[in-house]
Protein backbone atom coordinates (compact mmCIF):
# COMPACT_ATOMS: atom_id res chain seq x y z
CA UNK A 1 0.00 0.00 0.00
CA UNK A 2 1.59 3.43 -0.90
CA UNK A 3 0.89 5.69 2.01
CA UNK A 4 1.06 9.54 2.46
CA UNK A 5 2.84 11.79 4.54
CA UNK A 6 0.92 14.71 5.58
CA UNK A 7 2.66 17.93 6.80
CA UNK A 8 0.26 20.45 8.80
CA UNK A 9 0.87 24.39 8.83
CA UNK A 10 -0.06 26.99 10.55
CA UNK A 11 -1.93 29.22 8.10
CA UNK A 12 -0.77 32.46 9.53
CA UNK A 13 2.58 31.95 10.39
CA UNK A 14 3.57 28.87 7.95
CA UNK A 15 5.21 27.22 11.13
CA UNK A 16 5.23 23.48 10.70
CA UNK A 17 2.63 22.88 13.63
CA UNK A 18 2.19 18.27 12.81
CA UNK A 19 4.34 16.08 10.62
CA UNK A 20 2.36 12.66 10.26
CA UNK A 21 4.09 9.87 8.82
CA UNK A 22 2.49 6.59 7.03
CA UNK A 23 -1.06 8.07 6.65
CA UNK A 24 -3.32 5.70 4.47
CA UNK A 25 -4.75 7.10 1.36
CA UNK A 26 -8.73 6.42 2.23
CA UNK A 27 -8.22 8.16 5.37
CA UNK A 28 -10.57 11.18 5.73
CA UNK A 29 -9.95 14.36 6.52
CA UNK A 30 -12.01 13.76 9.91
CA UNK A 31 -9.17 11.34 10.76
CA UNK A 32 -5.94 13.51 10.15
CA UNK A 33 -8.31 15.55 12.49
CA UNK A 34 -7.72 13.31 15.22
CA UNK A 35 -4.17 12.86 14.45
CA UNK A 36 -3.24 15.72 14.72
CA UNK A 37 -5.48 16.46 18.19
CA UNK A 38 -3.08 13.21 19.78
CA UNK A 39 -0.14 16.03 19.00
CA UNK A 40 -1.89 19.12 19.92
CA UNK A 41 -4.67 18.10 22.32
CA UNK A 42 -5.80 21.96 22.76
CA UNK A 43 -7.01 21.59 18.96
CA UNK A 44 -9.60 19.52 19.53
CA UNK A 45 -11.32 18.11 15.55
CA UNK A 46 -14.24 20.78 15.80
CA UNK A 47 -11.65 23.72 16.37
CA UNK A 48 -9.56 22.83 13.58
CA UNK A 49 -9.85 24.15 9.89
CA UNK A 50 -7.83 22.34 7.46
CA UNK A 51 -7.45 23.54 3.83
CA UNK A 52 -5.15 23.41 0.58
CA UNK A 53 -4.91 26.95 0.68
CA UNK A 54 -3.99 29.41 3.40
CA UNK A 55 -6.68 31.33 2.37
CA UNK A 56 -8.61 28.55 0.76
CA UNK A 57 -12.44 26.78 1.53
CA UNK A 58 -11.98 24.33 4.70
CA UNK A 59 -12.03 20.87 3.53
CA UNK A 60 -14.68 18.49 4.11
CA UNK A 61 -14.60 16.18 7.03
CA UNK A 62 -15.67 13.43 4.99
CA UNK A 63 -13.39 14.29 2.16
CA UNK A 64 -10.93 11.34 1.26
CA UNK A 65 -6.91 12.44 1.26
CA UNK A 66 -6.63 10.22 -1.76
CA UNK A 67 -8.67 12.23 -3.66
CA UNK A 68 -7.47 15.78 -3.29
CA UNK A 69 -5.26 17.30 -5.13
CA UNK A 70 -2.31 16.73 -3.49
CA UNK A 71 1.49 14.52 -4.02
CA UNK A 72 1.95 11.81 -1.79
CA UNK A 73 3.55 14.08 0.64
CA UNK A 74 0.53 16.10 1.51
CA UNK A 75 0.64 19.88 2.92
CA UNK A 76 -2.46 21.19 4.94
CA UNK A 77 -2.38 24.87 6.15
CA UNK A 78 -4.01 24.73 9.88
CA UNK A 79 -6.64 27.41 11.12
CA UNK A 80 -8.40 27.42 14.92
CA UNK A 81 -12.11 28.36 14.55
CA UNK A 82 -12.23 29.27 18.21
CA UNK A 83 -14.28 27.33 21.01
CA UNK A 84 -16.72 25.96 19.98
CA UNK A 85 -20.76 24.64 21.31
CA UNK A 86 -22.94 22.35 19.85
CA UNK A 87 -25.52 23.63 17.66
CA UNK A 88 -28.18 21.74 20.09
CA UNK A 89 -27.02 23.55 23.27
CA UNK A 90 -27.23 27.13 20.97
CA UNK A 91 -31.02 26.34 20.10
CA UNK A 92 -31.92 25.08 22.95
CA UNK A 93 -30.69 27.99 24.72
CA UNK A 94 -31.52 30.44 22.30
CA UNK A 95 -35.54 29.58 22.34
CA UNK A 96 -35.64 28.88 26.15
CA UNK A 97 -34.40 32.26 26.72
CA UNK A 98 -37.72 33.93 25.00
CA UNK A 99 -40.20 31.44 26.17
CA UNK A 100 -39.31 32.16 30.00
CA UNK A 101 -38.87 35.92 29.47
CA UNK A 102 -42.21 36.70 27.83
CA UNK A 103 -43.93 34.67 30.59
CA UNK A 104 -42.18 36.90 33.14
CA UNK A 105 -43.86 39.61 31.54
CA UNK A 106 -47.46 38.03 31.20
CA UNK A 107 -47.23 37.16 34.96
CA UNK A 108 -45.82 40.76 35.61
CA UNK A 109 -43.23 39.69 38.03
CA UNK A 110 -42.28 42.29 40.37
CA UNK A 111 -40.30 44.91 39.50
CA UNK A 112 -41.51 45.25 36.00
CA UNK A 113 -44.77 47.46 36.35
CA UNK A 114 -44.76 48.53 39.47
CA UNK A 115 -46.70 47.13 42.58
CA UNK A 116 -49.84 48.21 41.74
CA UNK A 117 -49.67 45.78 39.02
CA UNK A 118 -47.71 42.86 40.72
CA UNK A 119 -49.23 39.10 39.48
CA UNK A 120 -52.23 41.27 38.06
CA UNK A 121 -53.83 39.73 34.71
CA UNK A 122 -54.85 41.55 31.74
CA UNK A 123 -59.05 42.39 31.09
CA UNK A 124 -57.90 41.56 27.05
CA UNK A 125 -58.39 38.06 25.23
CA UNK A 126 -55.94 39.07 22.97
CA UNK A 127 -53.02 39.36 25.23
CA UNK A 128 -53.66 35.71 26.90
CA UNK A 129 -53.88 34.62 23.34
CA UNK A 130 -50.44 36.25 22.11
CA UNK A 131 -48.92 34.71 25.31
CA UNK A 132 -50.60 31.07 23.90
CA UNK A 133 -49.14 31.25 20.06
CA UNK A 134 -45.52 32.92 21.75
CA UNK A 135 -45.00 29.92 23.97
CA UNK A 136 -46.29 27.32 21.59
CA UNK A 137 -44.09 28.61 19.03
CA UNK A 138 -40.92 28.29 21.35
CA UNK A 139 -41.73 25.09 22.46
CA UNK A 140 -42.28 24.09 19.21
CA UNK A 141 -38.78 25.08 18.48
CA UNK A 142 -37.59 22.86 21.42
CA UNK A 143 -38.86 19.89 20.44
CA UNK A 144 -37.76 20.62 16.87
CA UNK A 145 -34.69 20.86 18.52
CA UNK A 146 -34.72 17.57 20.26
CA UNK A 147 -36.56 15.23 18.00
CA UNK A 148 -36.25 16.80 14.44
CA UNK A 149 -33.68 18.46 13.14
CA UNK A 150 -30.57 17.04 11.77
CA UNK A 151 -27.43 18.79 11.60
CA UNK A 152 -24.90 19.03 9.39
CA UNK A 153 -22.53 20.53 11.01
CA UNK A 154 -22.23 19.32 14.92
CA UNK A 155 -20.91 23.10 15.91
CA UNK A 156 -21.05 26.44 15.90
CA UNK A 157 -18.22 29.12 17.18
CA UNK A 158 -19.13 29.30 21.13
CA UNK A 159 -19.02 33.59 20.37
CA UNK A 160 -22.49 32.85 17.95
CA UNK A 161 -24.22 31.88 21.06
CA UNK A 162 -23.98 35.15 22.53
CA UNK A 163 -25.26 37.77 19.50
CA UNK A 164 -28.30 35.16 19.15
CA UNK A 165 -29.37 34.79 22.73
CA UNK A 166 -28.87 39.04 22.71
CA UNK A 167 -31.03 39.21 19.75
CA UNK A 168 -33.41 36.19 20.64
CA UNK A 169 -34.11 37.16 24.24
CA UNK A 170 -33.44 41.14 23.71
CA UNK A 171 -36.91 40.99 20.93
CA UNK A 172 -38.72 38.72 23.61
CA UNK A 173 -38.50 41.19 26.13
CA UNK A 174 -39.28 44.09 24.40
CA UNK A 175 -42.22 42.63 22.90
CA UNK A 176 -43.37 41.42 25.51
CA UNK A 177 -42.88 44.36 27.77
CA UNK A 178 -45.37 45.90 25.34
CA UNK A 179 -48.25 43.11 24.51
CA UNK A 180 -48.46 43.02 28.35
CA UNK A 181 -48.57 45.61 29.67
CA UNK A 182 -51.27 47.53 31.68
CA UNK A 183 -51.71 50.06 29.22
CA UNK A 184 -52.10 47.99 25.91
CA UNK A 185 -54.60 48.35 24.02
CA UNK A 186 -55.94 45.89 21.22
CA UNK A 187 -55.88 45.89 17.73
CA UNK A 188 -57.77 48.18 15.81
CA UNK A 189 -59.89 45.98 13.88
CA UNK A 190 -61.28 43.85 17.32
CA UNK A 191 -62.19 40.16 17.42
CA UNK A 192 -61.80 39.87 13.37
CA UNK A 193 -58.80 41.44 13.37
CA UNK A 194 -56.98 38.33 15.88
CA UNK A 195 -58.88 35.62 14.12
CA UNK A 196 -57.32 36.36 10.72
CA UNK A 197 -54.01 36.82 12.69
CA UNK A 198 -54.74 33.39 14.57
CA UNK A 199 -55.39 31.55 11.09
CA UNK A 200 -52.45 32.97 9.59
CA UNK A 201 -50.48 32.24 12.59
CA UNK A 202 -51.33 28.27 13.04
CA UNK A 203 -51.08 28.00 9.10
CA UNK A 204 -48.23 28.95 9.18
CA UNK A 205 -46.80 27.10 12.05
CA UNK A 206 -48.04 23.66 10.82
CA UNK A 207 -45.77 24.83 7.17
CA UNK A 208 -42.94 25.31 8.61
CA UNK A 209 -43.50 22.22 11.17
CA UNK A 210 -44.11 20.22 7.39
CA UNK A 211 -41.09 21.52 5.75
CA UNK A 212 -38.96 20.28 9.11
CA UNK A 213 -40.03 17.04 8.63
CA UNK A 214 -39.39 16.73 5.05
CA UNK A 215 -36.03 18.12 5.34
CA UNK A 216 -35.35 15.82 8.32
CA UNK A 217 -36.51 12.66 6.03
CA UNK A 218 -34.27 13.83 3.59
CA UNK A 219 -31.17 13.14 5.84
CA UNK A 220 -30.48 9.32 7.16
CA UNK A 221 -29.39 9.68 10.88
CA UNK A 222 -25.55 9.99 11.72
CA UNK A 223 -25.53 11.35 7.44
CA UNK A 224 -24.15 14.66 5.88
CA UNK A 225 -25.88 13.68 2.48
CA UNK A 226 -27.58 16.97 0.74
CA UNK A 227 -30.54 15.80 -1.60
CA UNK A 228 -32.90 18.05 -3.50
CA UNK A 229 -36.21 18.83 -1.64
CA UNK A 230 -38.93 17.93 -3.86
CA UNK A 231 -42.92 18.54 -2.49
CA UNK A 232 -44.59 15.73 -0.81
CA UNK A 233 -47.85 14.19 -0.48
CA UNK A 234 -48.77 16.94 2.54
CA UNK A 235 -50.08 20.23 0.93
CA UNK A 236 -47.55 22.12 3.13
CA UNK A 237 -44.54 21.42 1.24
CA UNK A 238 -46.25 22.09 -2.35
CA UNK A 239 -44.26 25.44 -1.79
CA UNK A 240 -41.10 24.10 -2.60
CA UNK A 241 -42.05 23.75 -6.05
CA UNK A 242 -41.57 27.66 -6.10
CA UNK A 243 -39.18 28.18 -3.34
CA UNK A 244 -35.91 26.77 -1.94
CA UNK A 245 -36.54 27.29 1.86
CA UNK A 246 -40.23 27.75 2.51
CA UNK A 247 -39.39 26.71 5.89
CA UNK A 248 -37.96 30.52 6.32
CA UNK A 249 -41.58 31.53 3.99
CA UNK A 250 -43.38 29.95 7.11
CA UNK A 251 -41.46 31.32 10.08
CA UNK A 252 -42.12 35.27 8.36
CA UNK A 253 -45.39 33.98 7.88
CA UNK A 254 -45.87 33.07 11.23
CA UNK A 255 -44.29 36.19 13.52
CA UNK A 256 -47.17 38.81 10.39
CA UNK A 257 -49.83 36.93 11.58
CA UNK A 258 -48.39 37.56 15.33
CA UNK A 259 -47.79 41.78 14.34
CA UNK A 260 -51.03 41.37 13.16
CA UNK A 261 -52.53 39.88 16.24
CA UNK A 262 -51.34 42.33 18.78
CA UNK A 263 -50.61 45.47 16.60
CA UNK A 264 -47.48 45.69 18.38
CA UNK A 265 -44.48 47.78 16.87
CA UNK A 266 -42.01 45.53 18.33
CA UNK A 267 -43.51 42.94 17.08
CA UNK A 268 -43.15 44.66 13.63
CA UNK A 269 -39.47 45.36 13.64
CA UNK A 270 -38.51 41.67 14.62
CA UNK A 271 -40.38 40.27 11.93
CA UNK A 272 -38.87 42.80 9.90
CA UNK A 273 -35.15 41.82 10.90
CA UNK A 274 -36.21 38.35 10.70
CA UNK A 275 -37.20 37.99 7.05
CA UNK A 276 -34.03 40.29 6.29
CA UNK A 277 -31.68 37.59 8.17
CA UNK A 278 -33.98 34.63 6.34
CA UNK A 279 -33.45 36.23 3.32
CA UNK A 280 -29.78 36.46 3.76
CA UNK A 281 -29.47 32.25 4.77
CA UNK A 282 -32.06 31.43 1.99
CA UNK A 283 -30.07 32.98 -0.70
CA UNK A 284 -27.11 31.61 0.56
CA UNK A 285 -28.45 28.01 0.12
CA UNK A 286 -30.61 28.62 -3.25
CA UNK A 287 -26.85 29.50 -4.48
CA UNK A 288 -25.79 26.25 -2.96
CA UNK A 289 -28.02 24.34 -4.26
CA UNK A 290 -27.44 25.79 -7.52
CA UNK A 291 -23.99 24.99 -7.45
CA UNK A 292 -24.23 21.67 -6.47
CA UNK A 293 -26.96 20.44 -8.37
CA UNK A 294 -26.93 20.74 -12.23
CA UNK A 295 -30.69 19.53 -12.36
CA UNK A 296 -31.83 22.04 -9.68
CA UNK A 297 -35.89 23.43 -10.14
CA UNK A 298 -34.94 26.62 -12.14
CA UNK A 299 -37.98 28.12 -11.15
CA UNK A 300 -37.79 28.20 -7.42
CA UNK A 301 -36.39 31.62 -5.94
CA UNK A 302 -34.90 31.44 -2.69
CA UNK A 303 -37.77 32.96 0.21
CA UNK A 304 -40.59 34.89 -1.66
CA UNK A 305 -42.08 32.84 -4.88
CA UNK A 306 -41.26 34.97 -8.62
CA UNK A 307 -39.85 37.66 -6.49
CA UNK A 308 -36.76 36.82 -3.68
Amino acid sequence: MKYYEVEILDAKTREKLCFLDKVEPNATVAEIKSLFTKSHPQWYPARQSLRLDPKGRSLKDEDILQNLPVGTTATLYFRDLGAQISWVTVFLTEYAGPLSIYLLFYFRVPFIYGPKYDFSSSKYSVVHLACICHSFHYIKRLLETLFVHRFSHGTMPLRNIFKNCTYYWGFAAWMAYYINHPLYTPPAYGHEQVKLALIIFLFCQLGNFSIHIALRNLRPAGSKTRKIPYPTKNPFTWLFMLVSCPNYTYEVGSWIGFAIMTQCLPVALFSLVGFIQMTIWAKGKHRSYLKEFRDYPPLRSPIIPFLL
